[in-house]
């Protein structure tokens, strides 16, 4: 007798404190609870792209750097899951004043995006989920490094943007995926997300290979033919978005990534 009502005082401690109302302030993040099945907590969203079919109908709560506080607290969420770059720092600082729980998230690398996998499904009461979804992702990534593993890696620069040139900081967890597929990134020694560089600097750097979103930019390299990427021919298009958003599809997403990168391996 004593045990069945410690059983039922902790069931009805847990159901006390369980989350029921959750805002999402990322789209990775949101596709993570997704992942996770439990998109049926999901009363808010911030927006950023194309939303996957299950979070067609959840309201929205503004978009990246614009976000409506107002109609985020007429939700009365009992949780909030933060990437801090989507929202502005005076913002965010208004969220703490809220005295609601935030769980941020902010992964540098894929063990880290496996390891938030399952602190949010504790956050959201699914830990069994998270613990199997987060093996799967460690697999997978184990797997990819062993088929891509290379003793001397590819030097990659990756190009975010031409105009003017960004490229991803050695703490971006892009560089982390780049290392799955036997490839450096050129400019792992950066500490920003997203520097600024010159082209001088690319040259200097000598990259074998070159990844940018779609064929101009690609081409814009070809006026300097002495780089290792252009005499070879290496002018990668990126795949897909997929690796700009840190969730469960990202390891799906480097996968093809080292396709593109190494396709005969």
């Amino acid at each position: 007798m004593r045990l069945w009502l410690a059983v039922l005082l902790l069931a009805a401690s847990a159901s006390a404190t369980a989350v029921e109302r959750v805002v999402s302030l990322a789209p990775s993040l949101s596709e993570i609870v997704v992942e996770l099945g439990a998109s049926d907590l999901l009363v808010g969203v911030l927006d950023g792209g194309e939303r996957p079919d299950a979070l067609r109908n959840v309201p929205s709560v503004g978009r990246y750097g614009q976000l409506d506080l107002e109609r985020l607290l007429s939700l009365q969420p009992d949780l909030l899951l933060l990437w801090p770059g989507s929202v502005g720092p005076a913002q965010r600082e208004q969220l703490k004043r809220l005295n609601i729980p935030i769980y941020v998230a902010e992964p540098h690398s894929l063990e880290q995006l496996s390891s938030q996998v399952e602190a949010i499904a504790r956050q959201l009461g699914r830990a069994e989920d998270g613990r199997q979804l987060a093996a799967r992702l460690r697999q997978r990534l184990a797997e990819l490094r062993q088929r891509y593993y290379r003793s001397e890696p590819l030097r990659v620069f990756y190009q975010v943007w031409n105009q003017p040139l960004y490229t991803v900081g050695g703490g971006q967890i892009i560089s982390d995926a780049l290392s799955v597929c036997g490839a450096r990134n050129v400019f792992d020694d950066l500490k920003l997300p997203a520097p600024q560089v010159s082209i001088e600097s690319v040259l200097q750097r000598d990259p074998e290979v070159i990844l940018a979103a779609d064929q101009a930019q690609l081409d814009d390299w070809k006026a300097w033919p002495q780089v290792a990427a252009v005499a070879q021919g290496r002018l990668l298009i990126v795949p897909d978005k997929g690796l700009e958003r840190p969730s469960g599809q990202m390891v799906e997403a480097v996968g093809r990534l080292c396709q593109v990168i190494a396709p005969n391996r």
